[in-house]
């Protein structure tokens, strides 16, 4: 899984016939401090994200196939979260 922040949406005049009923939106990959990782990715959203939320995101073909419930969607990407908040516990020795 990974944590991102939406950063856009994808509009398009053509688009696979399977693909029609989902939005597409741009994630930044982010760390524990909201800093960004890597490049962009786009995902289907699956959970009404915006641009802005921090979100989570799977990077697999066949977990996206699951969630959707369709195998005729050609989808490497989903967004199956929006992140509320975000609490991380620091060790001290």
């Amino acid at each position: 899984m990974i944590l991102g922040k939406v950063t856009g949406t994808i509009v398009s005049t053509q688009k696979n016939e399977n693909l029609k009923a989902y939005k597409i939106l741009i994630v930044q990959p982010i760390d524990l401090d909201g800093q960004p990782v890597s490049r962009d990715i786009l995902a289907l959203d699956q959970v009404d994200a915006g641009i802005g939320d921090m979100v989570l995101v799977i990077q697999e073909g066949a977990s996206a196939q699951q969630i959707l419930k369709r195998t005729d969607v050609p989808v490497h990407s989903i967004i199956v979260a929006v992140v509320d908040g975000l609490s991380v516990e620091l060790k001290t020795s």
